[in-house]
């Protein structure tokens, strides 16, 4: 699983983490399951590589824990915490460059998301029409609201 962050908020609000930041949120935060391991990747969009074993973690599991180490992460820094979307999919195309870190067909392409408007940021990208065709079990959708952490839909 290859994760990226699309971050949606203005720096006053929330400060932006370098691709370093990034990587370190989900390799503290995650420690604690034993099977899961985590490593920055050299790539211009994806920032973080999640390696779980498949027998033991859902993707969409796994990216449940991930906005929850995000939001933790936020809230740590005492930031105000920004809706956490994270869109994944499963790549089904050629991989986009001959680099050993490109998302490759049958991996999970991950989109970490911070915004203020969830919703909005949905429609911008089309969201529903993107994934109308795609089998269910070829995506998912987390999504932690700010006013309601802890609570997905």
């Amino acid at each position: 699983m290859l994760l990226s962050h699309n971050f949606d908020v203005s720096t006053d609000i929330v400060p932006v983490l370098s691709r370093e930041e990034f990587t370190e949120v989900f390799q503290e935060g995650l420690i604690a399951h034993k099977n899961i391991k985590c490593r920055q990747v050299n790539n211009p969009h994806w920032i973080v590589e999640i390696l779980f074993s498949p027998e033991e973690f859902l993707p969409q599991q796994v990216a449940e824990l991930c906005a929850d180490v995000l939001a933790q992460k936020r809230q740590a820094q005492g930031s105000s915490i920004p809706e956490i979307l994270v869109l994944g999919g499963i790549k089904t195309t050629p991989p986009t460059s001959n680099s050993p870190d490109a998302l490759q067909p049958g991996n999970w392409g991950v989109d970490v998301v911070e915004t203020l408007a969830s919703e909005a940021f949905l429609q911008a990208i089309a969201w529903d029409a993107t994934i109308a065709q795609k089998p269910a079990d070829s995506i998912f959708k987390v999504e932690l609201k700010h006013k309601e952490l802890g609570a997905r839909s």
